[in-house]
């Protein structure tokens, strides 16, 4: 089964984010905690962790997007 991976919001502030680095290729194996990619916000570069084991099988958003908190940025089909 497919699962969103969602732009988090990371502080009170945050409205938005810009994806600077995807560390996982679509294919790729994604374990829970594992860094997935890397976001700027207004305040802080963040690496942003897996919350689901599986596989990385779609990039919504690509690097340099901005995207709102909880929009859909990826896909992960997960292990069952």
């Amino acid at each position: 089964m497919k699962k969103e991976v969602i732009m988090p919001k990371i502080g009170l502030d945050m409205e938005e984010g810009t994806i600077l680095e995807w560390k996982k290729a679509i294919g790729d194996k994604v374990e829970k905690g594992e860094i997935l990619l890397e976001i700027e916000t207004d305040k802080a570069v963040t690496e942003v962790e897996s919350a689901l084991d599986g596989t990385l099988v779609e990039i919504v958003a690509d690097e340099g997007d901005t995207v709102e908190i909880t929009k859909t940025i990826a896909w992960v089909e997960v292990d069952e």
